[in-house]
């Protein structure tokens, strides 16, 4: 027998036995049917079936899309957070990546533009063995590779450089202006401060001088001792300026421990208590409520002394008889500040005067040096507190004080949890 016949003999036994094998599959197939299942022997057919009953497929329809999402989630695809919600330093980090990003694709495409422009031109060279037909390509290609260069590359690094002269030209050019303005501003405070200070100082002492001189021309008058007590009080209101202006002057810090602020306020209270009462003036303390901090105690008896003693000069101003100062404290609702509330019927300040009020010897008394208020304010400001101001030219003025029981510990709401913000 030829090699041919026993070649289509094999083939023919082979496709027969792949017959027989299928038709075994499909009889092992229908043998798995549930009886009575066929479509003309009164079965249902699986796909109507499928379409008769969604409910029944809803629960594992839900149950795949909660693993497709367990999945995603597992993968990072949850995670992202949206921009609003990320913090200064790392939406800049992530500008940052994004343009490191996009500067390295600029510089991957250039390269394969440029690796395939070069292949190119060696295929050409290579296939048709001409070098001005490899030449003329080059050229023509050669433009593009070049564009695409100056737009990847060379664009980018101008544009970064152009953008930084510039700033740093603006940037040179605003801070030299506002140096230029702040000179100025601190040239005309120093100016003001010098007149002030001038004023103060000269005034007295041309005041004693003249007495002085008085008292030269007639040793044996009467009123010598007079001009002499004249003459010591404007040179006590000399040294008093003097005093004040070098505790304005030194930047001391405050020597902070342990006070109940009630404590220092009562006793600044009674210390000014004749006082009040030789000039009518009816002085109200209800202060239990300011308790412990941290401060200086000192200088914070100071301030106090300094604002109820204004208090009882512009009660005195007005002249009526009902005259009333009142000192009240106490602590805010979280429990962390303790503020205290200096309130007078007195004639109160100007609209004119309200932002004046607080420039070193800036004063609306004939004998004040100006450097009280100034002197209280910067005081609080180094205990961490602040000062207002409320005030009406008909009802009086009001100073609200507020200090922090703890300078240096950070602000916390009663009860908040460690993660809050």
């Amino acid at each position: 027998m030829s090699d041919g016949r026993r070649m289509l003999d094999a083939l023919r036994d082979l496709l027969r036995d792949g017959i027989d094998g299928l038709e075994a599959s499909g009889s092992r197939g229908l043998g798995r049917l549930p009886s009575g299942g066929g479509l003309g022997t009164g079965g249902v057919d699986p796909k109507v079936e499928w379409e008769t009953e969604p409910e029944a497929r809803r629960p594992r329809r839900s149950e795949r899309k909660v693993r497709r999402r367990a999945r995603r989630f597992c993968r990072g695809g949850h995670r992202r957070r949206h921009a609003s919600d990320l913090g200064p330093e790392e939406r800049e980090h992530r500008h940052r990546l994004r343009l490191a990003r996009r500067r390295a694709n600029q510089r991957l495409g250039f390269l394969s533009h440029f690796g395939v422009y070069a292949a190119t031109i060696g295929i050409v060279l290579v296939a048709t063995r001409s070098l001005r037909v490899a030449i003329l390509v080059a050229l023509g290609w050669g433009i593009a590779v070049f564009c695409h260069y100056l737009v990847a590359l060379a664009a980018p690094r101008l544009r970064d450089r152009w953008v930084e002269e510039e700033v740093g030209t603006r940037s040179a050019r605003g801070v030299k202006t506002e140096r230029r303005e702040v000179e100025t501003r601190s040239r005309r405070s120093l100016e003001d401060l010098s007149a002030s200070i001038a004023h103060e100082i000269r005034n007295p002492i041309t005041a004693a001088k003249s007495l002085v001189q008085q008292m030269g021309e007639d040793p044996a008058a009467d009123e010598n001792l007079e001009y002499a007590s004249l003459a010591l009080s404007e040179l006590d209101r000399v040294e008093r300026s003097i005093s004040h202006l070098l505790r304005y002057a030194r930047d001391e810090e405050p020597h902070f421990e342990s006070i109940v602020l009630a404590e220092i306020v009562r006793t600044a209270v009674e210390g000014l208590r004749d006082r009040a009462t030789s000039r009518g003036v009816e002085l109200v303390l209800d202060c239990d409520g300011a308790g412990e901090m941290r401060g200086d105690r000192e200088k914070l008896r100071r301030v106090i002394e300094n604002l109820i003693s204004n208090a009882i000069d512009a009660v005195r101003e007005v002249g009526t008889a009902l005259g009333r100062v009142d000192v009240i404290g106490g602590e805010n609702l979280a429990g962390n500040e303790i503020w205290l509330r200096v309130v007078d019927n007195g004639s109160g300040i100007s609209s004119e005067d309200r932002e004046r009020i607080w420039s070193p010897f800036y004063t609306t008394k004939d004998a004040g040096t100006g450097l009280g208020l100034a002197l209280s304010r910067k005081t609080i400001e180094a205990h961490g507190g602040r000062i207002e101001l409320l005030t009406d030219e008909r009802q009086g003025s009001e100073f609200i004080l507020s200090f922090p029981k703890d300078p240096n510990a950070e602000f916390r709401p009663a009860g908040a949890a460690d993660d809050e913000h």
